[in-house]
């Protein structure tokens, strides 16, 4: 038997038991714990498909339990992260307030159009199309990490506005589904590192860098360093579809 076969799974699946953990916590309403297991979840989903490919052990089931580990990690964690928040916040005392505390189970469904889509289209094997469903779940547990561990924040602020999170929560959901193109971080042999998709590569990550000092330098959460990332990341890619010429 060989065993080696078995290591990507066992990896994807401990992604899955991540996210099923941090749901639990985002009820018990320790988002700081569910974040670190979202973290700990976008650690395995990348660990396994490159485990995949060192040992040779690319199967269509380990694909299906990708997306459906993905799911959980980044579709329903994230969700029950937000309205969490918002229930905190709105509370759920008549209808109207229910149904917008119940704004952000929309990212679950759009995570799960957006990994079926993903899984189906040709047009992304080498980047994306549409936010990525771990890059939307990160932004959303960093907020709720950052809005927990500091009270006393301008985004605490911005969370207990009455329309923020269910507006939120839309925008992420349309941008999981859009056409827009967006860059990975896949660096290859054989790019042309002078490409522009490989110039907004070094850019983002520069500027991310740049952040992360920043951030640590005023004495911030380090989960804010998650807020700005993904936030840079989804700006740089409308600058380049805005000025990128139509075919």
């Amino acid at each position: 038997m060989r065993i080696a076969k078995y290591i990507p799974n066992t990896v994807t699946s401990l992604n899955l038991l991540s996210g099923i953990i941090g749901v639990t916590y985002a009820f018990e309403g320790r988002p700081d714990i569910a974040f670190f297991l979202m973290i700990a979840a976008s650690l395995f989903d990348f660990c396994d498909g490159l485990l995949a490919r060192i040992l040779n052990a690319k199967s269509e089931i380990g694909k299906e339990l990708d997306s459906l580990s993905d799911m959980v990690s980044f579709g329903v964690l994230p969700s029950f992260l937000l309205n969490r928040m918002a229930v905190s916040h709105l509370g759920t005392g008549n209808l109207p307030d229910t149904i917008l505390c119940a704004t952000p189970f929309l990212i679950a469904v759009f995570s799960a159009l957006r990994l079926a889509k993903f899984n189906t289209d040709e047009r992304q094997t080498e980047n994306f199309i549409g936010l990525a469903t771990p890059a939307c779940a990160l932004l959303c547990g960093a907020l709720a990490h950052y809005v927990y561990t500091t009270p006393d924040s301008f985004l605490v602020g911005w969370a207990q506005s009455r329309y923020a999170i269910p507006v939120f929560s839309v925008i992420l959901s349309a941008l999981l589904v859009c056409e827009m193109p967006m860059f990975s971080l896949k660096f290859k042999k054989g790019q042309n590192k002078n490409s522009i998709t490989n110039k907004l590569r070094i850019c983002f990550l520069t500027l991310c860098a740049a952040s992360a000092l920043l951030t640590f330098l005023v004495g911030q959460k380090f989960s804010l360093i998650f807020i700005l990332s993904v936030l840079i990341y989804v700006i740089i890619n409308v600058i380049n579809l805005i000025a990128t010429p139509r075919k």
